[in-house]
């Protein structure tokens, strides 16, 4: 669970299997007590949180993953692949760009597919709080990746 969150906010298993070791290397520092008590959501937040500081990491150094050919060749015609990778790396550093709380919050949206009460449960926000977190992270994305992509429809 861990790693299939990253590998869906990273975008790819190198930065996943990153992400899981620096989540699990975490929880060794902790009492064992403390982790007992754990359930599968505070695991699933872990990675997400993890994942969006390797996408922060990222950008603050100007690194931009580039994908293989052999990845583009394999899932469809050339274009629509790289049209696709260039939307899905422009969405990765327009919620790198969010505010943590916000990034969290879209990332287990629609990354992990949890609904709005199961994230403010995890997060420990109202519903409705959480409802009017994604309206605005949305719209900010929105405009982030207007910005890096133009006219991407």
């Amino acid at each position: 669970m861990v790693f299939d969150a990253a590998r869906r906010v990273t975008g790819n298993a190198s930065d996943a299997e990153d992400v899981v070791q620096t989540v699990f290397l975490r929880l060794a520092r902790r009492p064992a007590e403390e982790i007992s008590t754990f359930g599968p959501g505070y695991f699933r937040r872990a990675a997400v949180h993890a994942a969006l500081d390797v996408l922060r990491s990222r950008q603050r150094s100007g690194w931009v993953p580039l994908e293989t050919a052999q990845e583009i060749a394999a899932s469809g015609t050339p274009a629509d692949e790289l049209r696709l990778s260039r939307l899905r790396q422009a969405l990765r550093l327009a919620l790198s760009r969010l505010a943590p709380r916000s990034a969290e919050i879209v990332a287990l949206r629609f990354f992990e597919d949890l609904d709005n009460p199961e994230i403010a449960r995890l997060m420990g926000l109202s519903t409705p709080l959480v409802a009017v977190l994604l309206h605005r992270s949305r719209a900010r994305l929105r405009k982030e990746l207007s910005t890096l992509l133009g006219d991407f429809s």
